[in-house]
């Protein structure tokens, strides 16, 4: 249980994709103009991800070492198409919304990365374990980034929460006279609001590391 819980603390904070890594910027900062985008797309990362790594975990010992990378996005791919088909289906208006960020998932670096270094080397339950921790770590920057931007930009949350819930509305959290603040909803306002969020998880893992090295000497002295 150790090491599951080493592998959600390295998913969701310690290599967060997109605070740490920097991988798959592109839906990162494209889809996050409204908390239910970024999250819809995330929680469909977080499923491919999980299948596709506990898959190729399960599989590897078939496959040649010299065609890996493409019986991977095979795999990839045949899961994203089923994610593709049943949002078209279900949530069609979302579907729209989305658009050709669902298929990307595809060639997402962050799903082949973590197929390529952790899945090919470990069992298939640790394997979709790390794959989802790291699509849920995704979901959290992505909800964090889509929520500040959408806040900021128009002063309400869930916008668009009627795609996914029917009858649902979004909640206005500032006045209703907020004039909103156009550039928080474009792209440079996702590249700010993004950088504070880095700032943000680099001070606390600073502060954290300070309080270590200050109780380090209390704990050797008792």
């Amino acid at each position: 249980m150790s090491a599951f819980r080493e592998i959600a603390r390295n998913g969701i904070w310690k290599q967060n994709t997109g605070l740490v890594q920097l991988l798959g910027l592109c839906p990162l900062l494209a889809v996050s103009t409204g908390f239910v985008n970024g999250v819809s797309l995330a929680l469909a990362t977080v499923f491919v991800m999980a299948m596709a790594s506990g898959v190729v975990a399960s599989v590897r010992g078939f496959i040649p070492h010299e065609i890996r990378i493409p019986v991977f996005i095979l795999i990839i791919a045949s899961l994203v198409t089923v994610v593709d088909l049943a949002m078209n289906a279900w949530l069609h208006e979302l579907y729209l919304v989305l658009g050709i960020f669902i298929p990307l998932i595809v060639v997402n670096c962050i799903v082949l990365a973590r197929v390529e270094a952790f899945a090919a080397k470990n069992t298939p339950l640790a394997a979709a374990w790390d794959g989802a921790m790291m699509g849920v770590g995704l979901m959290v920057a992505i909800a964090v980034l889509g929520g500040l931007r959408e806040l900021i930009g128009s002063g309400t949350l869930f916008a668009g929460i009627e795609m996914v819930i029917p009858g649902a509305q979004a909640l206005q959290l500032l006045p209703a006279d907020y004039p909103g603040f156009l550039v928080a909803i474009l792209p440079p306002g996702a590249f700010i609001v993004l950088g504070f969020m880095i700032a943000g998880r680099n001070w606390l893992d600073a502060r954290a590391e300070r309080r270590a090295r200050l109780a380090a000497p209390a704990q050797a002295s008792v």
